[in-house]
């Protein structure tokens, strides 16, 4: 990997932090005064006057098909290259811009449709997707059906010109405020499990629709479980051929996929760590070996970059990173684990003070992050799935 940028990229990454600083309204930084990074942000939606502002930005981001970066220039994106990508993804998690919210339509809907959806399909719905206009869930995971997708029961049966799906979807993100859904079900239970599932585009508000919360121990809304009862879906709702699902679900545009934006996030968490520790001239709740283990932290947030340009390296080289984006995503999320025990130990006692307690530190952020950060090593791939792959993929060892 060749950390230094070309004269090319050295050109793009100086003009995308002029844009950042020049174009960003005031206050929408995810880093507040002294540079303290917000928590999730969630919250910040409610304040007054910031959805407006988010939109402001992200209408001048989609000026230069920023909020879509890898998308072909003709659906609104910007084609840029993988490394482009990695530049414009870390200047932007460096100066605490915010990226659209609408990460499912933008990461998985949006590159679907464009590479299998009809003429009809890509202009009904790609330029909501960009404009934050259409949000989207995604309807893969059910109660029988995680880590062996593949066996999902959701049915779709055809009838006439539609399809009349029964069956149940869990763990599906901000399907309480999705406007539509990509969503697999099977349509042909005699083949086998790979061969039998289809690809739809399902509209929430469809009659026979059921969504219920499952409330984190955060006490956040971010998921929930989904029943269908005979929601009929339109035939030209039916993304690609029938019975071909699998196999376009698995298929994406070039992403860049190193995971820059958390390595960046991570090592700036630290920072904030320090500065604390300065503002209150140099006293801690950790004792002489929080020294010792903000060091620990530090180095740790430097390993997790140098593991995310292994991953773009090997993308960059037209090969799809496979263990190598394993041992980055399995690093970076016990990391995010270390980081968050870290900073309650730094405030002792007030690191159990929520946001809205006026003896809170540093915003209130560290108990949400603490408790958000068990789940880091589940979402996306458990670490023990990520360690199965390293070892069977990248070192070649037979299986258990």
């Amino acid at each position: 990997m060749d950390f230094q940028d070309s004269p090319q990229e050295a050109a793009f990454r100086k003009d995308v932090r002029a844009f950042i600083k020049q174009e960003m309204p005031p206050g929408l930084s995810r880093r507040g005064k002294g540079g303290a990074m917000f928590g999730g942000g969630g919250g910040r939606f409610l304040q007054e006057g910031y959805w407006q502002k988010l939109r402001g930005w992200l209408d001048k981001l989609n000026e230069r098909g920023w909020v879509a970066p890898a998308w072909p220039t003709e659906y609104g994106g910007a084609g840029l290259t993988v490394i482009e990508q990695f530049i414009l993804n870390q200047e932007m998690a460096t100066l605490g811009a915010p990226r659209s919210p609408n990460v499912i339509g933008l990461g998985w809907a949006g590159p679907t449709i464009i590479l299998y959806g009809t003429d009809e399909q890509k202009k009904q719905h790609l330029p909501p997707i960009l404009k934050a206009e259409s949000f989207w869930c995604q309807g893969f995971s059910e109660p029988e059906a995680g880590s062996d997708l593949a066996s999902l029961q959701t049915r779709a049966v055809r009838d006439g010109d539609d399809y009349i799906i029964n069956g149940q979807k869990i763990w599906t993100s901000g399907a309480h405020g999705a406007g539509w859904m990509i969503m697999l079900a099977r349509t042909d239970p005699d083949a086998p499990k790979h061969k039998g599932i289809s690809y739809f585009l399902l509209d929430m508000k469809s009659p026979g629709i059921t969504v219920r919360p499952l409330v984190n121990m955060a006490g956040s809304h971010d998921f929930n479980e989904v029943f269908f009862d005979n929601v009929r879906v339109p035939q030209e709702n039916l993304v690609g051929e029938e019975n071909r699902g699998w196999y376009i679900g698995t298929t994406t545009l070039d992403f860049e996929r190193s995971g820059i934006a958390t390595g960046v996030s991570h090592a700036l968490t630290v920072d904030d760590y320090v500065q604390y520790i300065r503002e209150q001239n140099g006293a801690s709740f950790g004792g002489p070996t929080m020294r010792y283990e903000l060091a620990d932290r530090a180095v740790e947030a430097q390993v997790e970059q140098m593991l995310n340009y292994q991953v773009i390296g090997v993308q960059a080289r037209g090969m799809v990173p496979s263990n190598e984006a394993s041992i980055a995503k399995l690093f970076s999320t016990e990391l995010d684990q270390r980081i968050a025990d870290t900073g309650l130990k730094l405030l002792g006692t007030y690191g159990q003070l929520m946001k809205d307690s006026p003896h809170t530190k540093m915003n209130g952020r560290l108990p949400s992050m603490y408790l958000y950060a068990t789940t880091s090593t589940i979402g996306g791939g458990t670490s023990e799935v990520q360690r199965n792959i390293i070892a069977q993929r990248g070192l070649g060892l037979p299986r258990g």
